[in-house]
């Protein structure tokens, strides 16, 4: 065989084996038996731990899986992320929080690839700025980065993303994965997720099946970082997601077939951002049949912390300590 890594023949893969095993036991009961351990990480703001999760992904997939990305392009985009939300936040005369906007610097250094470093720190600036510009009911209609993206893809065909980047290593795959329930779990978004990563399977794993091709074909499509990655922290946004469940989940089925049907209907790549920035538009209707409480960061830190926090005077709703 040439494909060497998955040879089980040397010790040292099965102690790996063995090792990646009580791994997998001691993350799970991290997150789930340790009452304890999740009642103090709940105090803290959910963007703290998806900064940290997406900086950890990031510094392994540049030195451990060789990223088409520098540090300094990384460094470049997170500073220009900061910056912008920076600028933004004193022409609109709102506190400056640059926890989101590392969020979108991080993420477009994990996706976002192009030849030219001025398109780089385009993505960023679009990123970040579309928050304050595109609004609806003061609630952003895009996820940052999903919009700076698909916004490149359409005005250059000199940006890309290179989902074959990650490879389809089952640890890293976990590691995502682990990480990722964490956030959203956090973030209390964890519906949304779950409900496209269910809609997804089902589509392409049926699509395989009626045409005849074997599981091995759909069930290595489901094995991508890149897909994970968006299932996890993209999709998931609180921001810029249905504020009911019932909606989140239309959403999320809406957003599943659409990519589906991008990618094997009209043969085209990266069918999911395209859907998830499409669909992204009709949010606000979602919202008016399927109404409910407009989600908060800083309405969900405080009741995570016992605070409370005062209406905003105009809407009576619970105010928003953060643009994004």
């Amino acid at each position: 065989m040439k494909d060497r890594p998955f040879r089980m023949k040397e010790p040292s893969l099965s102690q790996k084996g063995s090792l990646l095993r009580v791994l997998c036991a001691s993350v799970v009961g991290f997150l789930f038996n340790t009452p304890r351990i999740q009642w103090r990480m709940k105090r803290f703001d959910p963007r703290l731990y998806q900064i940290g999760a997406l900086t950890l992904l990031l510094i392994y997939g540049i030195f451990a899986l060789n990223f088409e990305v520098t540090p300094f392009r990384a460094v470049l985009l997170l500073g220009t992320a900061i910056a912008t939300q920076a600028i933004c936040s004193r022409i609109k005369g709102v506190a400056f929080d640059p926890r989101s906007a590392a969020i979108s610097g991080l993420s477009l250094a994990l996706l976002l690839r192009s030849d030219s470093i001025w398109l780089l720190i385009a993505g960023a600036v679009i990123a970040v700025g579309s928050k304050f510009v595109i609004r609806v009911k003061d609630k952003h209609i895009f996820n940052p980065t999903n919009g700076a993206i698909v916004a490149l893809m359409l005005l250059s065909n000199r940006v890309w993303v290179s989902p074959g980047q990650w490879g389809n290593v089952a640890f890293f795959g976990f590691l995502i994965t682990c990480i990722g329930g964490l956030v959203v779990n956090r973030a209390s978004r964890s519906d949304v997720t779950y409900a496209f990563i269910i809609f997804w399977s089902a589509l392409v794993i049926g699509r395989s099946l009626w045409v005849g091709e074997p599981l091995t074909i759909p069930i290595h499509r489901l094995e991508n970082g890149a897909l994970l990655l968006f299932t996890f922290f993209m999709i998931s946004d609180p921001k810029t997601t249905p504020d009911s469940r019932a909606g989140r989940i239309l959403f999320a089925a809406i957003v599943a077939f659409g990519g589906w049907y991008i990618n094997y209907r009209l043969f085209r790549t990266n069918g999911i951002l395209w859907s998830l920035a499409g669909t992204a538009v009709i949010v606000p209707l979602i919202d008016l049949v399927l109404p409910a409480a407009r989600y908060s960061w800083g309405r969900e830190v405080s009741r995570l912390r016992g605070l409370a926090v005062p209406p905003h005077p105009e809407t009576a709703q619970p105010r928003d300590l953060a643009t994004a």
